[in-house]
């Protein structure tokens, strides 16, 4: 099975979704399944792919079975991170009627958003491999579904941003005109991080070549995000950098722009679009 961690690293994370999701929809009880089956009868079903991409949520599939039930027997036939295509068996779950079809839904949820967010970022990455630029997700993802979503760029080939406001300092536009200038900012960060004993990376947004240069008298400063620069500013911009920070691009970077502004040179190329315009991958859990 593809393994990168994620589950390992953000396991309280996503058990705290787990039993939130459950409780969300079963609420105080299947009565649909309550009325007709029995969790003395056991049962088997098969996760049954009906469009091609890349699949991801099988290792959560997973644990959200038995998270439910520690006496399902989950057999997986096609990891996360493989190309799939429609007729494909992914997983077969063999267990307690009640319970597998009250985890059902879930699991169809989690895999069908994990795997379209994963198919879009592994063709978006597939346009930027030629260079040495690295795709990055954003915070622009749904509330409550953000670690499985970040979790689906990571098996389609893409890296991690920031997970929240709390695991790093990501000095944007507003920060910077709320406080007067790119330096004040920075200034006012260091003494924050030193106060308080924080060793967390530090971003900053740029919109111009001036807040461009004042960046260069913080050099501990972690990456400088170009925002909404086109390919020839971009350049621009890295020139006066000179390679002595790390550099990110974001801001209305398409499909058709990426590979242009990833062959400036930019370090790291973000977008929000790989969590919030993915199209679900169609998938079916079926009783076989």
């Amino acid at each position: 099975m593809h393994k990168n961690h994620f589950l390992k690293d953000y396991k309280n994370e996503i058990d705290l979704f787990i039993a939130a999701a459950i409780s969300e929809d079963i609420g105080n009880g299947d009565h649909t399944s309550q009325s007709c089956l029995s969790n003395n009868n056991i049962s088997r079903a098969n996760l049954l792919v009906k469009e091609a991409g890349i699949i991801a949520g099988v290792e959560l599939a997973e644990h959200i079975f038995k998270t439910k039930n520690k006496t399902f027997i989950f057999e997986a036939k096609i990891n996360d991170g493989a190309w799939v295509n429609p007729g494909d068996v992914v997983f077969t779950i063999e267990g307690p009627q009640l319970e597998l079809l009250a985890t059902e839904r879930l699991v169809l949820n989690c895999m069908q958003r994990m795997s379209g967010i994963a198919t879009l970022t592994y063709q978006t990455a597939d346009l930027i491999k030629h260079t040495s630029c690295k795709l990055l997700d954003t915070r622009k993802t749904t509330p409550n579904f953000r670690y499985p979503e970040k979790w689906a760029v990571r098996i389609g080939g893409g890296e991690n941003h920031r997970m929240g406001l709390f695991d790093m300092i990501m000095i944007k536009d507003n920060h910077v005109d709320f406080c007067g200038s790119t330096a004040e900012a920075l200034t006012k960060t260091k003494k924050y991080l030193e106060a308080n004993n924080l060793n967390i990376p530090v971003i900053i947004e740029v919109r111009n070549q001036s807040e461009i240069r004042a960046c260069l008298d913080f050099p501990w400063i972690h990456r400088i995000l170009l925002d909404n620069m086109n390919p020839e500013v971009l350049k621009e911009g890295l020139k006066i950098i000179d390679g002595k920070i790390t550099t990110e691009a974001s801001g209305n970077i398409t499909k058709e722009t990426i590979a242009a502004v990833a062959e400036t040179g930019v370090d790291y190329v973000s977008l929000g679009a790989l969590t919030h315009s993915a199209r679900n991958i169609d998938l079916s859990l079926k009783a076989v």
